[in-house]
């Protein structure tokens, strides 16, 4: 995994302070495979409450921890009880790691 403990850490308190201290949180994507280079942060977060307005939830998200990763790109992708559930959000859950 492509993240320092310190990166870990500030993501999730980032989710908690944001979404939910309740959300569990993958990373996904290229940043798993530790022989690749760059890329960007892709993250899924699992919450146990409806969201209200996911898009301006995962836009402050990718926002905040994108500027406490000194800039890296991040993308977000949300399951909540409301939401519409894709194969992507299987694959992330199935291949990512929980932070």
């Amino acid at each position: 995994m492509r993240l320092t403990p310190e990166n870990v850490k500030r993501i999730r308190e980032l989710v908690g302070e944001i979404a939910s201290a309740e959300a569990e949180v993958y990373l996904f994507g290229s940043r798993l495979d530790d022989r690749a280079r760059g890329g960007d942060v892709d993250l899924l977060l699992v919450l146990p409450h409806a969201v209200e307005r996911p898009a301006e939830l995962t836009a402050r998200l990718a926002a905040r921890i994108s500027r406490a990763l000194g800039g890296r790109r991040v993308d977000v992708l949300l399951d909540a009880p409301n939401l519409r559930r894709l194969p992507v959000h299987e694959h992330a859950r199935r291949e990512g790691k929980r932070l």
